[in-house]
């Protein structure tokens, strides 16, 4: 589904949505925001990384996201 669609529904419905056209005075279209999903997944990357260069030892996950966490973030 188009993310103009999905837009377009979401307010329909009274949900607030950040990244696309407002209906104000202005005709400037915001670029979506996706980072979230894109963080995630790349968060989720370098967790893996960091699990597989220790071999994959239990006990080490949360230490393993939250380090990536801090690396993607920066």
């Amino acid at each position: 589904m188009e993310l103009a669609k999905v837009a377009q529904i979401l307010t329909k419905n009274h949900i607030p949505v950040f990244g696309v056209e407002s209906k104000g005075k202005s005709k400037k279209v915001a670029k979506p925001v996706l980072s979230v999903v894109n963080n995630s997944h790349s968060i989720a990357e370098r967790a893996y990384y960091k699990a597989e260069a220790r071999g994959f030892e239990p006990g080490h996950e949360l230490e393993d996201w939250l380090a990536a966490e801090a690396e993607v973030n920066q």
